[in-house]
């Protein structure tokens, strides 16, 4: 009882962020479950309140740790976890124990889960293998999307590891045995030209047919009805670039792209403000939801990078609904910063700021439409 109180309390304070006039959206999965239409709903409804952050594997490892339970480098700073957790499935298709960075499967899992129990959003992209070749995710030496078509000569390994990633996907689920809601975001950095799916390797139109060949063999084969899927290009100036390779509205829910902060931050200021700004304005045409799907500044060498770099471009489009930094891989790879980092003091100051939601506030607004007791620290 004390904790439902406690949960109405702050539902009360926070529940300004909804916007209750918001014209809403069904996911493009007309099968979707409950907690996922709910989650779509939500995350629209927040819309013009503030952006979720997250961050990428953002509770399995951090810079000078690796695998700690409860623990985190976004909460080490700010006290609180990301509102989304990213995820990667690659190795998945291999039957590996252990993803591309190294993480047990059966550690993921129960990361996902424990995200979900504390009212959190899981995200997943997929750097898998070339199926064609079994060479890795950034081989571009063939056109190997006309080989993973029905009848192409890699199409019966392709949809064998569709199996396998579905198999573990249905493995995710709550403590009623609900599928968590997932964010599937594959091929990504379609726009690029350094993964086997991008846009040197194949025509738009072989593209396309490959994106609905997945998403319709996940959902109606596998009867994966949790996955609202984002759709996340690289580099991109017009309209016309960034739907080259759409594949249609109904096989996407989001709208998003990656972009990186390198040398010039004028640049990347530049870059980011325009394409949020055309982003929105193609999301809203085609009635879906906008998103930064990778952000960061490898190592953060600009003591007030969050609150003068990224947080002025970010509160420009508050119809972004979130944005991702990429992982804390190492001492010389990381993109949010630790306890101490020459950015800290400044992160905190980017978690203060009332338009930036992290864990502690999306807790109470219940996103999957319940109220989920939150984790128990294990």
């Amino acid at each position: 009882m004390k904790n439902y109180i406690k949960w109405l309390l702050t539902t009360a304070v926070f529940a300004s962020s909804f916007n209750a006039k918001a014209q809403l959206y069904a996911p493009c999965d007309n099968q979707a479950t409950t907690e996922t239409h709910w989650l779509y709903s939500s995350m629209q409804r927040l819309q013009g309140a503030g952006v979720l952050f997250g961050h990428h594997d953002d509770t399995a490892y951090g810079v000078g740790w690796r695998f700690d339970k409860n623990r985190s480098d976004v909460k080490s700073v700010t006290g609180s976890y990301p509102a989304l957790y990213g995820w990667d499935l690659a190795r998945v298709e291999h039957e590996s124990a252990k993803d591309i960075n190294g993480i047990p499967f059966k550690l993921q899992r129960k990361l996902v889960k424990q995200a979900y129990r504390r009212g959190g959003i899981n995200t997943f992209c997929w750097h898998m293998d070339n199926p064609f070749n079994n060479k890795t995710a950034w081989d571009t030496t063939h056109n190997s999307v006309k080989e993973l078509l029905p009848n192409g000569s890699a199409h019966a390994r392709y949809v064998q590891w569709l199996d396998r990633a579905a198999h573990y996907m249905h493995t995710l689920k709550g403590d009623e045995g609900e599928a968590i809601p997932i964010l599937f975001r594959p091929f990504h950095e379609l726009t690029g030209n350094w993964f086997w799916w991008c846009r040197n390797t194949c025509t738009p139109e072989e593209f396309k047919a490959l994106w609905r060949f997945t998403v319709d063999y996940l959902r109606t084969k596998k009867k994966l009805h949790n996955l609202l899927i984002v759709y996340s290009v690289a580099d991109f100036n017009t309209k016309e670039d960034f739907l080259s390779r759409y594949p249609g509205d109904e096989y996407v829910d989001f709208m998003g792209f990656d972009n990186y902060c390198t040398k010039s931050i004028p640049d990347y200021q530049r870059n980011l403000s325009k394409r949020l700004a055309l982003q929105q304005e193609i999301a809203t045409e085609h009635h879906k939801v906008a998103c930064l799907a990778e952000t960061g500044y490898e190592q953060i060498p600009l003591a007030n990078w969050w609150t003068s770099v990224l947080q002025p471009e970010l509160q420009k489009n508050y119809k972004t609904a979130y944005v991702l930094t990429w992982r804390n891989g190492r001492t010389d790879h990381y993109y949010v910063p630790y306890a101490g980092q020459i950015s800290a003091d400044d992160f905190k100051r980017f978690f203060n700021n009332q338009s930036n939601i992290f864990q502690n506030r999306l807790t109470a607004l219940a996103v999957y439409g319940k109220y989920i007791v939150p984790n128990k620290e294990e």
